[in-house]
């Protein structure tokens, strides 16, 4: 669904949606995803410059893991059944040892440390003594019993065989998935170029630092969604401000090289929300144009016209309200950002309500709540304009019209960061 743009008649450049075009909430997330073609192109990065990529192909093993069969335990490597006479040097990790001489023979090993030939299983070394005199090692009395073969031993494949897939393509590449990778023989990774994000402040009335004065209010979000649009997956290359000015608009947002423009603020029709306008005299496209939300209804999506290159843009108007704009991040950035990226998008998670989850009579609720295992409890200071409920909350429940009673089941999705 594309919103119908209309004029309105006092000249202000504000493009008016009729009310009955508000796209359901759902809808508008939907599209969101599916006005990307295909994720961004592949790249090749060093391991240490993969993280927070999105795989473009499975990662698949280079090398069994273990590479060999190792020590699971500090102790001994042992041939057979005990007593066995010792000899040799300690076996550490990195080491090539000399093979096993044979049954009832046994050398000191390390954890890690690769098992020498002829062993049969690892002695812990708690559970072995040794005699000095006679020279040779026995299991404590006290011990768990005899000595299994494989005890202790962590077999060459046990976590994985060269060729087998460790994760699927549009996984995340988090600092598991790099040790993971590292493991399995990998110097260099191939995944999707990270969305550029360049986000465009808002507002005269906005202070970068001090207190509230003259009428003029902080800037919250200038710092605050930088770190959220990185959660889902983009490199913001720029913050700035920009006037409330029509001229320095259009200029900011003709020329931005950015994949993404994210603007903050002018997306309603106030004497100073000159947002519509500037996209319709850049030549964009309306995607979403206000969404059946509280809060954040009045936010949008629009095509911006190709780069020179031929590269794809897009811009998300999100409210100048700070929980409205963060209802905005989640609905149309977060699905946008993830399918440019290549990740797959979550699903929410469903949790019972130990109380009930107030709703709006006609629209979509996004709550900010508190979780504890399955279940979540709505936060107080949840209006559009206040930070202080979603500072405390872990998760955004999405409440249908009418509310969620206590007891039943709502989708809720993270909130980054926590």
């Amino acid at each position: 669904m594309t919103a119908t743009v209309t004029h309105t008649p006092h000249g202000s450049g504000r493009a008016a949606v009729a009310a009955d075009t508000h796209m359901a909430w759902e809808q508008a997330r939907q599209i969101a995803g599916d006005c990307v073609g295909r994720p961004l192109p592949v790249v090749t990065r060093p391991l240490a410059d993969a993280l927070g990529h999105a795989l473009a192909e499975p990662l698949t093993a280079l090398t069994d893991l273990p590479p060999f069969d190792t020590s699971a335990m500090d102790g001994w490597a042992v041939a057979g059944p005990g007593p066995w006479l010792l000899g040799g040097a300690a076996v550490l990790a990195g080491d090539r040892a000399a093979p096993l001489s044979g049954y009832g023979t046994a050398v000191p090993i390390a954890t890690g440390a690769r098992l020498p030939t002829g062993a049969t299983a690892v002695l812990r070394r708690e559970h072995g003594e040794f005699d000095a005199e006679g020279g040779t090692l026995r299991e404590r009395s006290t011990g768990p019993g005899s000595v299994a073969a494989g005890r202790d031993i962590r077999p060459r494949g046990q976590e994985c065989r060269a060729g087998e897939e460790l994760m699927p393509a549009s996984g995340t590449v988090t600092p598991a998935v790099l040790g993971l990778a590292a493991a399995a023989g990998y110097d260099l990774l191939a995944v999707h170029r990270r969305p550029t994000v360049e986000l465009l402040v808002l507002g005269d009335e906005l202070l970068e630092s001090g207190l509230p004065r003259h009428g003029r209010v902080r800037d919250a979000l200038g710092p605050m969604l930088p770190p959220w649009l990185r959660s889902y997956g983009a490199d913001v290359i720029g913050r700035r401000r920009v006037a409330d000015d029509r001229g320095s608009l259009r200029e900011a947002v003709r020329d931005s090289v950015a994949d993404v423009v994210v603007t903050t603020g002018s997306t309603a029709a106030g004497p100073v929300d000159f947002l519509h306008a500037t996209l319709e005299e850049v030549g964009a496209h309306l995607l979403v144009d206000s969404v059946a939300v509280r809060p954040g209804h009045p936010m949008l999506l629009a095509g911006l016209p190709p780069t020179a290159d031929g590269r794809a843009r897009w811009l998300v108007g999100l409210p100048g309200n700070p929980l409205a704009a963060v209802a905005g991040t989640l609905t149309l950035a977060a699905p946008l950002l993830r399918r440019l990226g290549g990740h797959a998008d979550p699903e929410p998670r469903l949790m019972r309500a130990t109380a009930e989850l107030p709703g709006h009579p006609r629209d979509t609720r996004l709550l900010p709540v508190r979780r504890a295992d399955h279940e979540v409890a709505p936060l107080p200071f949840d209006g559009p304009a206040m930070l202080r409920g979603l500072a405390c909350a872990d998760g955004l429940a999405v409440v249908p019209p009418g509310g969620v009673p206590a007891g039943a089941t709502a989708k809720v999705w993270e909130v980054p960061g926590q």
